[in-house]
């Protein structure tokens, strides 16, 4: 990649977010509630990198605020509901090797109920993240991309060119 005068990078204040300091276990146990509370700020932070695939630098602003979102979420669920949490995300850390809830299904229940009695968040069902879905944006639709034209291309040969008979075949399927 060629990097010119007139690039703008984004500086490190710009870069610089409070990081989530949790474990994996954390992450998968908080993984069904998180997603359905940070549900739009995360489909329009994908709907940005999606639209600029080529860079990321132009949705730094959703990547923050998908980022404050889930700190939003731990921070509230630490005042909710941090013992049954607790309970449930030790279980997925100790019971397996590859963070399953199978084991743990008895926390789990105490843990969703919990998330909906005092942050009126129901658990969604299996596969309710891999559904398409529309998605609402405020944000304007990027400009089509652009079409080269190439100046020095050849208008191509005249309708009267001799052309000669191909060597190991016709040159049309019909011929």
């Amino acid at each position: 990649m060629v990097l010119t005068e007139d690039l703008n990078l984004p500086t490190e204040e710009e870069l610089t977010v409070p990081e989530i300091n949790v474990s994996s276990a954390v992450l998968r146990a908080a993984s069904f509630h998180l997603g359905k509370y940070c549900e739009n700020v995360n489909n329009e932070f994908m709907l940005c990198r999606s639209e600029y695939p080529n860079d990321p630098r132009k949705c730094l602003a959703e990547g923050q605020i998908v980022t404050s979102c889930s700190l939003e979420f731990f921070r509230t669920l630490k005042n909710s509901c941090r013992p049954e949490f607790e309970a449930f995300a030790k279980c997925v850390d100790k019971s397996s090797t590859n963070f399953s809830f199978a084991p743990c299904r008895k926390t789990q229940g105490v843990y969703d109920g919990c998330m909906l009695d005092k942050m009126g968040l129901e658990r969604p069902y299996y596969g309710y993240f891999s559904e398409a879905k529309i998605h609402d944006t405020k944000r304007p639709k990027p400009p089509p991309p652009e079409v080269q034209v190439f100046p020095d291309a050849s208008a191509g040969l005249p309708e009267d060119y001799p052309r000669n008979k191909a060597k190991y075949g016709g040159r049309n399927i019909f011929e």
